[in-house]
């Protein structure tokens, strides 16, 4: 028999706040964390606007030597993880740190680092290029400096399936959890691409919102949407196996009871017309927690706000719940914190997580014109209080990925 696997704490750098407490109080303001792009000068840009992390000081985490040898995603992964282990109340010392394992997805990994050292290899030549380049970059160092900041010596894996990354890094450990490999996993997502070669490259494919109204930008089922803002931060849960969680007093934020992954096979970019694979994902979950579909309360949408994404994943819900697809309230919090791409999934399953637990179901919020291809109760503008029993969260991602997962109250 399959263990059951619980949420014992949670970690979290966001555009609309960083830590628990803060981040789900914006949730259920409707605070929205997208502004016009600091990072970098966009006069030659036609997109001005992106969801940046405002509140985040990498000292608080690690020292400035630490910090300058990681990019700014593995500075997140580091914060997210070290606030989770925090919330989670687990005492390192006194587990088997064996069975201790670590996933996390990110999407495109040390893009920060990548287009700062080419300049550098461009303008001053190969022996200006750092000699941390390398371990700066590649995506599976968010997992790997975990680990070793918590000694977690069980199964390590880093995830990159594009914006379905973070959730199927937690898809991946739930299973870990369940099989016995191992009894408590570090997982979630990071990114830190609000850069100027990813926005150029987005921007080129025509998938960002050229907006400059930052409550017009990012309005995912409104009919004038016309794509995603770009987002950064990182989510990370503590997922453990129930037994071991009770052993030790923990307090269970909630169970995760279902996981789905499928592909669309389909278009390197577009999603499945039929929506098929996100169908399939979530059926899967369902199937895999055992429950009737009526049960789920709450979906958390991909819900990105490109044209293709919002009407093909309406579908999906359609084809999955049938007539009672209009009675399950679907919302996209990508309205608040735009698309974190490999940590969209975390942050969302935070989301999921805390809506069960407190009660409430975020809104879509800024949203303004109907359409009536995307006509499921997307809770507009203002979120509600609801008893939320069972809930999923989507992820859709370039390549055809879909993940969703099932949480239930724990």
């Amino acid at each position: 028999m399959s263990r059951r696997v619980v949420i014992t704490g949670m970690g979290v750098i966001s555009p609309i706040g960083s830590g628990i407490e803060k981040f789900w109080s914006s949730v259920k303001e409707g605070k929205c964390g997208i502004d016009e792009i600091t990072a970098f000068d966009t006069t030659d840009f036609t997109v001005k606007m992106a969801a940046e992390v405002k509140d985040f000081d990498p000292k608080d985490f690690m020292d400035k030597k630490e910090a300058k040898r990681m990019d700014r995603f593995c500075q997140f992964a580091i914060g997210a993880s070290q606030m989770a282990i925090d919330d989670s109340g687990l005492e390192l010392e006194k587990i088997n740190n064996k069975k201790l394992g670590v996933i996390i997805g990110s999407g495109v990994g040390g893009i920060n680092t990548i287009e700062r050292e080419i300049a550098k290899l461009h303008n001053k030549g190969p022996s200006k290029v750092s000699p941390f380049f390398i371990p700066m970059i590649i995506s599976n160092m968010a997992s790997g400096l975990v680990a070793i900041r918590f000694e977690a010596k069980g199964v390590n894996l880093s995830v990159v399936s594009a914006c379905a990354s973070g959730s199927n890094a937690i898809g991946e450990s739930y299973k870990k959890i369940q099989s016995g490999v191992c009894d408590i996993m570090i997982a979630g997502g990071s990114e830190a691409s609000v850069t100027p070669a990813t926005i150029a490259g987005f921007s080129s494919m025509t998938a960002l919102s050229t907006s400059t109204d930052k409550n017009r930008a990012s309005i995912p089922f409104d009919k004038e949407r016309s794509g995603f803002v770009m987002g950064e931060g990182a989510g990370m849960l503590i997922m453990e196996d129930y037994d071991h969680a009770v052993a030790r007093g923990a307090r269970i934020y909630a169970e995760m009871a279902g996981y789905g992954a499928t592909c669309d096979a389909h278009h390197m970019t577009s999603p499945d017309p039929e929506g098929k694979g996100a169908a399939g994902a979530m059926n899967e979950a369902i199937e895999d927690a055992g429950i009737e579909k009526e049960k789920v309360a709450y979906i958390n949408a991909h819900g990105t706000s490109t044209p293709y994404n919002d009407k093909f994943e309406t579908v999906a819900v359609k084809n999955v719940f049938g007539d009672y697809a209009k009675n399950v309230p679907f919302s996209s919090t990508k309205a608040m914190t735009g698309h974190l791409i490999g940590g969209a999934g975390a942050i969302e399953a935070i989301i999921t997580i805390m809506a069960i637990k407190d009660g409430f179901i975020p809104a879509t919020i800024n949203y303004k014109v109907p359409d009536p291809e995307c006509d499921l109760d997307i809770v507009p503008n203002v979120g509600r209080d609801a008893d939320v029993e069972y809930a999923i969260s989507n992820s859709l991602g370039f390549g055809g990925h879909n993940a969703s997962l099932l949480f239930k109250r724990g």
